[in-house]
């Protein structure tokens, strides 16, 4: 680490406060993006394989032109008219099912998990939520309380219940397929009763249809339909978070809860809705919509404002003219490949799984017992990154590699990854 680097790491805790995180052991100083790649102050290039907010590539210049362009122009709030919320608001609603037909624009995700649980309340009368043990939806207070990772040390957590994430490779009850999405929805239904007990009463389910902070597990294709079907059963909503599976990213889908076979109530957006523009949002029905309007004058000043609008637009077009979820499809599958044969090599890789671009390999001491090497597996990120691949880990038991490159990542990308993967494994060698 240089001197530059130590007097901004000081400025940070001098300026910003204690305890704000950066990533690794030897943290890196940005200074320029391009497609995949990132440069540091000192001119090192490093293959971005992890960052998701540039959706369709670092700087891509569809997207910074469509900002300049209406930078120059006008930038306001949507208390005055203008055409780029409502066309951009028709062409993302286009890509979802016919009942999810309106939207309210954000700047966060953590915003829009805000009014979705503000919508369920609207439409129920209830608050309670259920989540998973290990998600994350944002940090608002609301929202907040939802995460056991990032939990709050104050406040009231009284109507949030939750169910232990799903774990395809140590599933809930031993069994795999259908029986562990059976023991899934037991869970739920648990839970339901448990608020429907309380003052709070049961409300809404939230979840990331693709699980992706707890692991991204490989599940049966109806594993959440069977929740499906008991959420609906004791009247209440589903809110689908899309901010990391959606716009995309798992090739299969435009968004996780159709890969998923489900139908949400509510589906809310962030990050990669504008490349890097913070840009945020809730679809859901026009009913919902309408309840909602009537019980919160609801305003956002940044939200839906004509620049946020003119960059999501530009990502959805970039998605389309450059054929990009068909891109993360193809590369995610030869990724995967790759990985599997890795794991042929060297045991630590326990499970390999993912869709599109966003896979990545569970890392343990022993596949027989399949105990986490979670030490390990952060010394692997930290070496990585050393030899100029970005990534990072998490899940459960906070050992499976996250690999989630924005959709410019190319199979020739994916072969400098395995090759630097495989080099470090040979070198690394694994410890408790």
């Amino acid at each position: 680490m240089n001197r530059s680097d130590e007097l901004i790491i000081a400025d940070r805790a001098r300026l910003l406060g204690p305890n704000v995180p950066t990533f690794y052991d030897d943290p890196i100083h940005l200074i320029k993006g391009d497609g995949v790649w990132v440069w540091d102050v000192n001119g090192r290039k490093y293959l971005d394989c992890y960052n998701n907010v540039p959706h369709v590539g670092h700087c891509h210049a569809k997207v910074v032109d469509a900002i300049s362009r209406q930078a120059a122009t006008l930038n306001t709030h949507t208390r005055y008219l203008h055409e780029g919320i409502v066309r951009y608001v028709e062409k993302l609603t286009n890509t979802f099912d016919d009942h999810l037909s309106t939207a309210i624009m954000t700047c966060t995700g953590s915003e829009a998990n805000d009014i979705a649980l503000r919508m369920c309340e609207t439409i129920t009368g209830k608050c309670g939520v259920i989540a998973t043990d290990h998600t994350y939806h944002g940090n608002t207070t609301a929202v907040a309380k939802l995460s056991r990772t990032n939990a709050p040390k104050t406040g009231d957590c009284s109507n949030v219940r939750h169910v232990p994430a799903p774990d395809s490779y140590r599933p809930l009850g031993g069994e795999s397929g259908i029986a562990h999405a059976r023991a899934f929805a037991e869970e739920v239904q648990r839970s339901i009763d448990e608020l429907e007990n309380t003052e709070h009463g049961f409300s809404a389910l939230i979840v990331c249809p693709y699980f992706v902070n707890e692991g991204f597990p490989n599940l049966h294709n109806q594993f959440l339909e069977l929740t499906e079907k008991v959420v609906r059963k004791a009247g209440g909503l589903i809110i689908a978070d899309e901010v990391q599976p959606g716009f995309g990213r798992l090739g299969s889908h435009m968004w996780g809860h159709q890969r998923a076979g489900i139908q949400p109530d509510i589906v809310t957006l962030g990050k990669p809705m504008g490349n890097g523009h913070p840009v945020g949002g809730v679809v859901t029905s026009m009913d919902i919509m309408t309840a909602f309007r009537d019980s919160f004058r609801y305003f956002n000043t940044f939200g839906g404002n004509p620049v946020s609008c003119a960059a999501a637009e530009a990502v959805l077009e970039v998605l389309d003219e450059e054929a990009l979820m068909k891109q993360a499809l193809d590369v995610g599958n030869y990724a995967r490949s790759g990985l599997k044969e890795l794991a042929l090599e060297h045991e630590c890789i326990g499970d390999v799984r993912g869709s599109g671009m966003l896979f990545g390999a569970e890392i343990v001491l022993d596949r027989h017992t399949k105990q986490p090497a979670t030490a390990y597996t952060k010394s692997l990120v930290n070496e990585l990154r050393n030899e100029g691949i970005l990534l990072n880990f998490l899940g459960i038991h906070s050992n499976t590699l996250k690999i989630r490159p924005n959709l410019q990542f190319t199979c020739e990308h994916a072969d400098i990854l395995l090759n630097s993967l495989d080099k470090i494994l040979k070198r690394l060698k694994p410890h408790p």
